[in-house]
């Protein structure tokens, strides 16, 4: 007979007081949370006893697996909800719920370097960090394109670079809110390039981590979707959807996918994500979120977000300082405020600038206060 489980042993004081200590410097960097793409408004209390079980999603979604304690049909839904979104093609799609923005673009960097091994990568240099990585990680060969003071990549740029390497597929990596401006390349734009070019052989993939969750909502979107003829993109959950661990979703055209699926017996599944072991949880957590608000929800939210963007860049002109963004962005640039600001507020910076991004939870309220603490300067109280 096995013996009953015997209750876990209490922490001691000094590891209570070390909890207790980062409870409350949580507490106080939230309030002045304001310069990275992180909705910190959300609740799922609701959920919390889901945390009871070990929720793995091991293998692919769509497909049965022999470990039953996972969320692989509510991951489903979620990929479905994302499809339809994007205007993915009916029976041409597939998906997962990736870990963030970096999986998603890892996994559409692949599909495109297995599609053509002797590829040829190219982004701009206003592309997010981690992507020179992914590309290291892949020994995919790769060229950086210049970008456009506002973000955006230069066209003539990328057509001369064509041009000379017109031998070599190429891969297209394209943003969909760019990492410190929100600027949204043009997809069409490079469409045509590779039409003039009489380039037939090439793969597309946008990340579309921030801007994915706006873009959809507003009354003239950017072109970024499966229209516009992209074979994969991704998009992050944890930035406007909002969640406590960082998530994302991941969309490919199904054919493409079919081409690195492999069966493994061990999991009674296919092999088709990045990851062996996923997570369970934030399936649920977005799936959750989806049913609460549903497009007209998110539609309201995108518009509340839109309108305290552009309060701010009025008030930051009020103020004095040039602050500026893209017409369907929540990204607000301004000149790079004193360290202690910077630090305060939590802004991420990038050379002579810094930004704003006015998730969810940033009020009008908020952003009079970090205006008013960009005008005091060095004179800004410390955190």
């Amino acid at each position: 007979m096995s013996a009953l489980p015997q209750p876990s042993p209490a922490l001691n004081a000094a590891d209570r007081r070390r909890l207790d200590d980062l409870r409350h410097r949580l507490v106080e960097h939230a309030k002045r949370f304001a310069g990275y793409p992180v909705n910190a408004e959300f609740d799922y209390q609701e959920l919390l006893d889901l945390l009871a079980y070990p929720l793995n999603n091991v293998g692919d979604p769509w497909c049965p697996s022999l470990y039953r304690l996972n969320t692989h049909e509510l991951e489903r839904e979620v990929v479905a909800w994302f499809a339809r979104l994007t205007q993915a093609p009916e029976g041409d799609y597939w998906g997962y719920v990736t870990s963030g923005g970096t999986e998603g673009n890892l996994y559409g960097l692949f599909l495109g370097r297995e599609l053509y091994p002797e590829g040829m990568v190219y982004y701009s240099e206003d592309t997010h960090y981690s992507v020179a990585k992914v590309l290291r990680m892949l020994h995919v060969r790769n060229l950086m394109v210049r970008s456009e003071p506002d973000g955006r990549m230069d066209l003539q740029d990328l057509r001369e670079t064509l041009h000379l390497h017109r031998d070599v597929p190429p891969i297209l990596f394209l943003n969909a809110g760019t990492t410190m401006k929100g600027a949204v390349d043009d997809v069409r734009g490079v469409r045509q390039l590779l039409k003039e070019l009489a380039l037939r052989d090439y793969f597309l993939h946008v990340d579309a981590a921030l801007s994915g969750m706006i873009l959809p909502f507003v009354e003239e979107p950017d072109p970024f979707d499966f229209r516009e003829g992209v074979h994969s993109l991704c998009i992050s959950g944890h930035k406007f959807i909002g969640s406590p661990l960082p998530c994302g979703v991941v969309l490919a055209r199904r054919r493409v996918v079919d081409r690195i699926a492999r069966n493994v017996e061990y999991i009674g599944s296919q092999d088709t994500t990045v990851l062996g072991s996923r997570n369970g949880v934030t399936p649920v957590f977005l799936w959750y979120q989806i049913q609460r608000q549903g497009v007209d929800g998110f539609r309201a939210l995108v518009r509340r977000c839109l309108d305290t963007a552009q309060y701010a860049v009025d008030r930051f002109a009020a103020a004095g300082q040039k602050a500026w963004r893209h017409r369907n962005s929540v990204t607000v640039v301004f000149p790079r405020p004193p360290e202690a600001v910077v630090r305060r507020w939590c802004l991420a910076v990038n050379e002579d600038i810094a930004h704003l991004i006015t998730m969810p939870h940033v009020t009008p309220q908020m952003v009079d206060a970090l205006v008013a603490d960009v005008v005091a300067g060095p004179e800004t109280p410390p955190v």
